[in-house]
């Protein structure tokens, strides 16, 4: 599967664009603040519905303008046709979502058609701040790789929406409905539960796969695993919330179950985050994203063909933040064909030509300046 056409319309800081793409390697070349990472943003959102580096769509809409457009082209030989698939946004209404013309009854149904992996100098985030960012991260893999898990996902965020305003009622001049709280939590506990067992079977699969990974990229340095750390493994989610409720009430929110959920990163059986280096960190964060992009290669896509395909490769920066060492993985696995299409960024030609010589596989540049793409 590959993205051969990419059009823009008042996406972030572009008025319009239009480009072509080679099905191997597509290079964004431009200074800082030029517009380059805007573009594999924009692919991002054809894959996965939502910006890399935002959770406002708003934001995406150029500064002057009322709406943003992104549309791109795939294609794929098993396939033997292409696919449009468009993403729009007016101020004020909500985003809409369109393969081939005709909406998606929900968004939830394109995710996974169309994988992508970004690796970016912020991916570190995930190790640095707080559950929630290591949550979204494998939230949003299992999603890509898993209908089910996310049919799971989006119904217990729903009705976690619902218990948090109900408890929020507790002290307001309308009164608590009790038994409506026992309904929703009724509702809530098989959910729950069912999500943290595919969370804990999914992490069986990935953790030999991000070992191997940072063993490669580290040499075998230090020993590194994961670890998921849930309230409800051997507990009765039911009985957990009904344990739970006083606090909650005085607290206005729902203070367990999986959205507390946290994956703890361990090097030597220390936490990542407090004992590792920076190098070490990158080297853990980009594993993270390898094993990410072997899982999502190797599971059958759920586009119409049902067939396995490689993920388009995301690559921001990467010969400004890595050390060589980690470039040259990188690198490596990019002349190994490891990797489908890539689309990477760089502030200098004359590096990326040298990073990519002896890559035997087709090359196009882009020049990329205030808001515009030239082909080089």
């Amino acid at each position: 599967m590959t993205l051969d056409q990419l059009h823009l319309l008042f996406f972030k800081n572009y008025d319009e664009a239009n480009l072509s793409f080679s099905p191997g390697i597509n290079c964004f070349i431009g200074d800082n603040g030029s517009g380059k990472t805007n573009l594999l943003d924009a692919i991002h959102y054809l894959a996965l519905t939502k910006s890399a580096f935002t959770t406002l769509d708003a934001q995406s809409i150029k500064q002057g303008a009322d709406f943003f457009v992104v549309k791109g082209k795939f294609s794929s030989p098993l396939l033997d046709r292409s696919e449009t698939i468009q993403v729009s946004l007016r101020t004020g209404q909500k985003k809409t979502l369109t393969h081939d013309k005709q909406p998606y009854e929900r968004l939830a149904d394109h995710i996974g058609r169309y994988p992508a992996v970004l690796i970016s100098p912020y991916d570190t985030d995930i190790i640095r701040q707080g559950s929630e960012e290591r949550r979204r991260y494998f939230d949003s893999l299992q999603s890509q790789l898993d209908p089910e898990f996310l049919n799971l996902l989006i119904q217990y965020n729903g009705l976690l929406r619902q218990r948090n305003a109900t408890l929020k009622q507790g002290t307001s001049s309308h009164g608590f409905d009790a038994l409506y709280l026992q309904a929703l939590d009724d509702q809530l506990a098989p959910l729950g539960e069912g999500l943290s067992i595919l969370r804990t079977s999914f992490l069986t699969e990935f953790l030999p796969v991000f070992q191997r990974h940072y063993q490669q990229l580290a040499e075998g340095r230090e020993q590194v695993s994961l670890e998921y750390k849930s309230q409800l493994p051997g507990q009765n989610f039911r009985h957990l919330l009904l344990a739970n409720e006083r606090r909650d009430l005085a607290l206005q929110r729902s203070t367990v179950g999986p959205h507390r959920d946290d994956f703890v990163f361990l090097m030597d059986k220390l936490p990542v985050k407090s004992y590792a280096s920076q190098g070490q960190q990158k080297s853990f964060a980009i594993a993270l994203k390898l094993a990410q992009f072997e899982l999502l290669a190797a599971r059958p896509a759920t586009a119409p063909a049902g067939s396995a395909s490689k993920p388009l490769l995301l690559l921001d920066d990467i010969f400004d933040r890595l050390d060589e060492k980690r470039i040259a993985r990188l690198l490596q696995l990019v002349a190994d064909q490891t990797f489908g299409q890539v689309f990477l960024t760089d502030t200098s030609l004359e590096r990326t030509d040298q990073a990519l010589i002896g890559v035997a596989t087709a090359i196009q540049r882009f020049r990329v300046q205030a808001g515009t793409v030239v082909l080089i």
